[in-house]
């Protein structure tokens, strides 16, 4: 059992560094049982560290230290001092050179941290700080330094050598061995760095940038995966087009590469140059992938294309700055994703996404600043707050500048930023002098923790005819921060008539009425604003197009949610008020479930749900968000105290409702949009998507009538389907079903059919932990027995310990505890095989606060034997103590 806690690190405290790296010269020998690095770096003096020589401390872990020279002269032991985590020598003069080679094992390394081996490929992941895992070096983001890579490695098991940059030379040794050398002429730091080695076959195309030079793009996957990289492609090519006519960002090397590895922590990573990717963002065609895979598929390439000037040309000074590169670029990729396909229907997703989980996140023990304050291990700050909540941050400012003041802010952070390592302060002061606004107030979003609560109430005048809103802005404390000051919220409102027309605002005292929907700010604890010239008592749309992460109440009543629906010209609100409704209806039904009172569904739901299903105007993407009633996991997040079985039992029994309901027009729009499948060729688009996305959800609601014609029209579906969206949704909605003879031939033929496809595999494991049937548990340990199951890829693990245990809340939340003493007994084991898939497997575990007083002592109970297991890697140690604080 761990003794003492592992070293806080705190932003106070950061100090820039003693020494720079000028030049990085790597030589890597890769051979089957070990592999050998030679570093040189060229380095000297910080002249902003102050004078004198101190010790040069050189981060490193897991390295076998063979030699170390400063300026080509052998140190011996009695010369430096060797620990666990550091070397330190002691320089003689301001600019140097040292040179070191080490041993290291890539084909031992299950944490996939440093260089580790995928299968037969060698690859590297060195966010955020694996490059001291492959050498000694000073391991931090602001410490630049202009890289050249070679390779060697025996040709015929690894014929590509990849590293990042341009290559320059490349040439055969004896032995049957050759190397590559790679330049990249772009400072960076250590965390960008990239290596490949493997047989891979390669996808090849070329963009012209708007300079007319033109790009080299190669996609390299396994030769049996080479047919699956063509909607990647195509995404690259759509990305840096639009990041040049959005933001006016040209690429800069000569080459731009991705490579497809199956063992991967992360989604993917923006290493300068050779981005390497997780397989299921990249791997995309039809028959085996969903119409939400191509979607992220086309995301994650985005993402990390941009990340090419927001996190690369320009990076971070320090961790703790990590939503400067990573929620800029969320919010980039996000714009992208919108232009691409429907606007309102990519800001529900979002904004669906944040309110389930990153808010539950921000409520929880482990909640923290959008900029943290402290941390033991950097990488359990890859979260949902830094990165959505980081996006959702710069879409405000954004929204408070205008598109126009965002973009010359952003020019201005690029320009005068391009080569450095920055922080968040820096980003902000680009936007503040772009558009000569003062926004100090407004970083309250980077340094406080929670979620704001905004309460909204009205006041008509009929005489005056004045309207006015006022708004009270609180934030509940959060781990280390009590009291909060008021933020800056952005609300963008409209105004609505009694026949529905929208009114044109004007603000008490000013001299004319501006636009029908406009911006303010909000960034008082208590404020009102006063429209003039209000005829009759209108019904505000407030917080348009979810203007800002809050927690917004305002006393709609159900007819008035049902007006808005119908009314409101700003997508997301119309969305969002059925929403409302829905939530409103169903903890209805939960109170009755508690009370033991006969179910009754209010029929204002069916009656607008009506109306949205037989709008055939109406984007079909929209009618089926509309469609979709608030989650369990949503419906826990807004709870005081959430009950499992209730909040399982009203959703099931609205559904039912609202399936038997709404049978006929369900069924005509579900046979119309599958007679469309079955006459069109698989098209990765938005329309197509949106006809898929309704037709599957209506499936979804039709089985619930256990009629033998849908029960024939799913199998038909799951059968006949030539694209995986809809073969997987009629197997999810057959294992979710009573039809036990069918589910079970069904899982079978699927799990013959694709069992040479791992990626399709983790999707029929997922489709069965998400199964809220009785017997969760127990299907999925058996699960884990599967040949195609291994808690050494994080796939497999996400798929379906991850998706058991974050989806399947009726299975996990067994009143025994059983539930939680699995997940805690995967973590134990996880601990010692990847520590950062098992810290980010715990959250289930860490919300303990969400339920009732035994559960809480259950799942506290797990945490507590997690900590008592053994040695906990610095990772899960940090996850557990803070929550069980919290």
């Amino acid at each position: 059992m761990r003794t003492e806690q592992p070293k806080m690190i705190y932003l106070k405290d950061y100090q820039v560094p003693e020494y720079l790296i000028d030049e990085t010269h790597l030589t890597f020998e890769l051979f089957e049982d070990h592999s050998l690095v030679h570093a040189q770096l060229v380095m000297r003096r910080n002249p902003a560290a102050g004078s004198g020589l101190p010790p040069l401390v050189l981060d490193g872990q897991q390295l076998e230290l063979l030699s170390v020279a400063l300026d080509d002269r052998e140190l011996s032991a009695a010369d430096y001092q060797l620990s666990d985590s550091h070397l330190t020598l002691q320089p003689t003069a301001a600019s140097f050179v040292v040179d070191s080679s080490v041993r290291i094992h890539p084909e031992r390394n299950t944490a996939l941290e440093g260089l580790y081996k995928s299968g037969g490929m060698f690859c590297t992941q060195c966010e955020a700080e694996g490059f001291r895992k492959i050498t000694y070096y000073l391991d931090r983001p602001d410490v630049m330094s202009k890289f050249t890579t070679t390779l060697s490695a025996e040709q015929h098991s690894y014929p590509v050598l990849l590293s990042n940059g341009n290559p320059i030379a490349s040439g055969s040794e004896e032995g049957g061995r050759h190397w590559a050398t790679w330049e990249d002429p772009f400072m960076k730091p250590a965390y960008l760095f990239a290596l490949v080695a493997g047989d891979l076959w390669c996808v090849e195309d070329s963009f012209t940038t708007m300079s007319n030079r033109e790009v080299a793009l190669r996609i390299y996957v396994e030769p049996e995966n080479i047919d699956k990289c063509q909607h990647a492609m195509d995404s690259l090519k759509k990305s840096m087009k639009w990041d040049e006519e959005v933001y006016g960002r040209e690429y800069d090397l000569d080459i731009f590469m991705i490579v497809a590895v199956n063992d991967f922590n992360m989604g993917a990573m923006e290493n300068k140059g050779l981005n390497i990717f997780n397989s299921s963002c990249v791997l995309a065609r039809a028959e085996t992938a969903t119409d939400a895979a191509h979607q992220r598929v086309e995301a994650v390439v985005a993402h990390e294309y941009f990340h090419n000037w927001s996190g690369n040309r320009v990076t971070c000074r320090d961790w703790f700055q990590l939503s400067l590169k990573e929620g800029f670029t969320v919010f980039r990729d996000a714009e992208f994703s919108a232009d691409m396909h429907s606007r309102t229907v990519k800001r529900i997703e979002d904004v669906a996404y944040l309110r389930t989980h990153q808010f539950a996140e921000d409520a929880g023990p482990m909640a923290h600043p959008v900029r943290p304050d402290a941390f033991m291990e950097i990488s359990n700050f890859y979260t949902l707050t830094v990165y959505e909540k980081g996006s959702e941050v710069v879409r405000m400012i954004r929204t408070l500048v205008g598109a126009e003041g965002f973009r010359k802010g952003s020019d201005l952070y690029f320009a005068r930023h391009d080569g450095q390592a920055v922080t968040c302060d820096d980003f902000i002061r680009a936007m503040e002098e772009a558009n000569g606004i003062d926004l100090s107030q407004f970083k309250r979003w980077y340094s406080q923790a929670g979620t704001p609560r905004l309460a909204v109430s009205e006041h008509y005048d009929a005489a005056a005819r004045t309207y006015s809103l006022s708004f009270q802005q609180s934030c509940p404390p959060s781990p280390g921060q009590g009291d909060k000051l008021p933020f800056v919220i952005p609300v963008e409102l409209g105004l609505i008539s009694a026949q529905g027309q929208a009114l044109a605002l004007r603000l008490q005292g000013e001299a004319q009425a501006g636009a029908t929907s406009r911006v303010f700010a909000i960034d008082q604890a208590e404020q009102v604003l006063t429209f003039v010239d209000i005829a009759e008592q209108p019904l505000p749309s407030l917080l348009r197009g979810f203007s800002a992460p809050v927690k917004l109440s305002f006393p709609y009543s159900r007819d008035q949610l049902m007006f808005l629906m119908q009314h409101d010209s700003d997508g997301f609100n119309r969305w969002e008020a059925g929403q409302q409704l829905s939530v409103q209806v169903l903890q209805e039904l939960i109170g009755q479930h508690q009370r033991g009172e006969p179910q009754v569904l209010d029929q204002r739901l069916v009656t607008a749900l009506r109306s949205v299903l037989a709008d055939e105007q109406l984007d079909q993407a929209m009618v089926a968000e509309m469609l979709s009633l608030p989650g369990e996991a949503y419906l826990t997040e807004i709870s005081a105290v959430a009950d499992v079985e209730a909040i399982h039992a009203a959703r099931e029994f609205a559904r039912q409702q609202l399936s038997a309901a709404l049978f006929d027009l369900l069924w005509v729009r579900y046979q119309a949009n599958r007679e469309l499948s079955r006459g069109t060729a698989y098209i990765a688009e938005a329309e197509h998507f949106a006809r898929r996305s309704l037709q599957n959800i209506a499936l979804s609601y039709l089985m619930l009538s256990g009629k033998a014609e849908v029960l024939a029209a799913c199998l038909e579906q799951f059968e006949s389907a030539d694209n995986m969206t809809e073969r997987l949704t009629a197997l999810a909605v057959l294992v979710n079903s009573p039809f036990e003879a069918e589910k079970a031939a069904a899982l079978a033929s699927f799990a013959d059919f694709f069992k040479d496809n791992p990626l399709v595999m983790d999707q029929w494991f997922s489709v069965q932990a998400a199964c809220a049937l009785p017997g969760a548990l127990q299907r999925v340990e058996q699960l884990m027995q599967h040949p195609a199951f291994t808690l050494k890829n994080p796939n497999k693990v996400r798929a379906l310990i991850g998706a058991f245990a974050g989806q399947n809340l009726q299975g996990f939340h067994q009143a025994d505890g059983s539930g939680y003493r699995f997940l805690a007994d995967q973590v134990i084991v996880l601990n010692a095989l990847n520590p950062q898939i098992a810290s980010r497997l715990l959250a289930p575990l860490t919300r303990w606060g969400k339920y009732d007083g035994a559960r809480q002592q259950l799942m506290k109970a797990e945490l507590q034997r997690i900590l008592a297991s053994g040695e906990l890697s610095s990772d899960v140690f940090e996850v557990v103590s803070k929550s069980l604080v919290g």
